[in-house]
């Protein structure tokens, strides 16, 4: 059996997205620990991790799944936004150790005029000072990026590269972000692409790092640079796509994530039913 879910809210308490996870159907869940668009945050209290954390005792489900903010970039040259980042970092690695969450995934940022090499090194750098930092209990997960301009990490080779140059290796895991694989040009639309993909992940990265899938159709052509994600079946990977990562048997055994559009199409009990189907 397949273990699928979505990404769910966290508003009135993080305890209450374990509740919109069992509700929609999920097996495993990916949300949020604080306001993702600022950089701002409230602590955690005692009261609100335990709350969560029985509550997962509870449901049965797992595992959750953090995503890291959306505005911290570690390969920035700027270096306010560069520390901001790093600490940011370091904050989410505790909150999830505080919420025995087992996962965080994070973005890895754009460099700047100095270029890609340049970017990775920093990349490297600021992950390797948040782990000095934070406590043990939490894999750092690396996602695939969707190759927009100047983005750091689109190209499976510079994964590998970033992985190579971080301290505590046993600390890091990888992400795969189907819609920004695609969107970066790694075709995944049949069987074979799909191990074509994947034996290029085996060799640039180890596919034995990869611990989570974000199971996102996309709105962009191959290798268009758009991280703009569709419904499951709907879009440019399509249903054959789809059913392919699905069913190979490297990614069979791992939690399959959907960030998914909710809209008058689909909403995120649909793509859930369409994903089970296409995984039978």
């Amino acid at each position: 059996m397949v273990t699928i879910g979505v990404h769910v809210s966290i508003a009135g308490s993080i305890d209450h997205a374990v509740t919109r996870a069992v509700e929609r159907g999920c097996d495993t869940f990916q949300i949020f620990s604080r306001n993702p668009r600022g950089w701002s945050y409230k602590p955690l209290t005692g009261d609100s991790a335990s709350a969560f954390i029985q509550a997962m005792q509870l449901s049965g489900i797992g595992p959750a799944v953090v995503h890291m903010p959306y505005l911290p970039n570690f390969a920035s040259e700027k270096d306010a936004i560069y520390s901001q980042s790093v600490e940011s970092l370091s904050v989410e690695l505790s909150r999830c150790v505080d919420l025995n969450v087992p996962y965080l995934v994070t973005h890895l940022g754009h460099h700047g005029p100095s270029g890609k090499e340049q970017g990775r090194r920093r990349v490297a750098e600021a992950i390797n000072t948040a782990l000095e930092d934070a406590p043990d209990g939490v894999f750092l997960l690396v996602e695939n990026t969707a190759g927009e301009k100047n983005s750091v990490g689109s190209d499976l080779a510079d994964i590998g590269d970033i992985i190579g140059k971080i301290h505590d290796q046993k600390r890091i895991k990888v992400c795969f972000d189907t819609c920004h694989a695609f969107a970066a040009g790694y075709d995944l639309r049949t069987p074979e692409s799909v191990g074509e993909t994947l034996d290029l992940f085996d060799s640039a990265i180890g596919l034995d790092l990869l611990s989570v899938i974000h199971l996102n159709d996309t709105k962009g052509i191959l290798g268009s640079g758009l991280d703009r994600h569709e419904h499951i079946g709907l879009g440019q990977i399509g249903e054959e796509g789809i059913r392919s990562i699905l069913h190979h048997p490297r990614l069979r055994s791992l939690p399959f994530i959907m960030e998914t559009p909710e809209d008058d199409t689909r909403d995120d009990i649909g793509n859930i039913a369409k994903v089970r189907e296409l995984a039978a």
